[in-house]
């Protein structure tokens, strides 16, 4: 992370492309964050929820079209919307001009139920909204959108990277310098090694 003095040596553009990816990082945890939060007041996971949302925006469309807007796999995304349809929040019918097509579509009655949970951040943004002119929110508008493309390739790409281990997750053990409770003097290390010694039986015990 770079130090504020570090910050202060970056041309103008610099600052401000920085500024525009952290602000980016913040507001995409924090939507992430929203999102688990809400997911888990519906009895959802928070991709299910987005899978969700996205249909929500599409309106009636097919799995195959969900997994290209998610970057999940065909078999990812069929679970997810086998577990909406379980939920009550999504249904599949028949293309009525090609019936070989299945449409997945949300019930109306299902998102009603989220929507209150959202209620509160959609009145704030729209405070927001108000402060900037059209032109403005139009650049914001092309600029998401440019970069939510960005996004769903990335996404793509990370679909066919391979889990990273475990094992390569966890930190090695270090022992700590003249710590005692770590690095043990050798006389205490045969105490603590050595079986306990018996007491010696009492002699007036029987």
């Amino acid at each position: 992370m770079a130090s504020r003095s570090t910050t202060s040596r970056l041309r103008p553009r610099q600052q401000l492309l920085k500024a525009l990816d952290e602000a980016g990082r913040r507001l995409g945890a924090q939507t992430v964050l929203v999102s688990d939060l809400v997911a888990t007041r519906v009895g959802l996971n928070s991709t299910d929820l987005e899978c969700l949302d996205l249909l929500y925006l599409a309106g009636a469309t097919t799995a195959g079209r969900l997994a290209s807007h998610t970057g999940l796999t065909s078999g990812a995304t069929t679970a997810a919307i086998d577990r909406l349809e379980h939920a009550g929040f999504v249904t599949r019918r028949r293309d009525a001009e090609d019936r070989r097509v299945v449409l997945v579509e949300v019930v109306e009655a299902g998102a009603k139920l989220i929507l209150p949970f959202y209620r509160p951040i959609i009145g704030r943004l729209d405070k927001v909204h108000k402060k900037f002119s059209d032109q403005q929110l139009a650049t914001v508008l092309r600029y998401f959108t440019e970069s939510l493309d960005a996004m769903s390739d990335h996404v793509a790409w990370l679909q066919t990277q391979p889990a990273l281990s475990r094992h390569r997750c966890r930190r090695p053990m270090t022992a700590v310098p003249d710590h005692p409770a770590v690095n043990p003097s050798p006389q205490k290390a045969r105490r603590v090694g050595r079986p306990a010694r018996r007491a010696p039986a009492s002699r007036n015990h029987p």
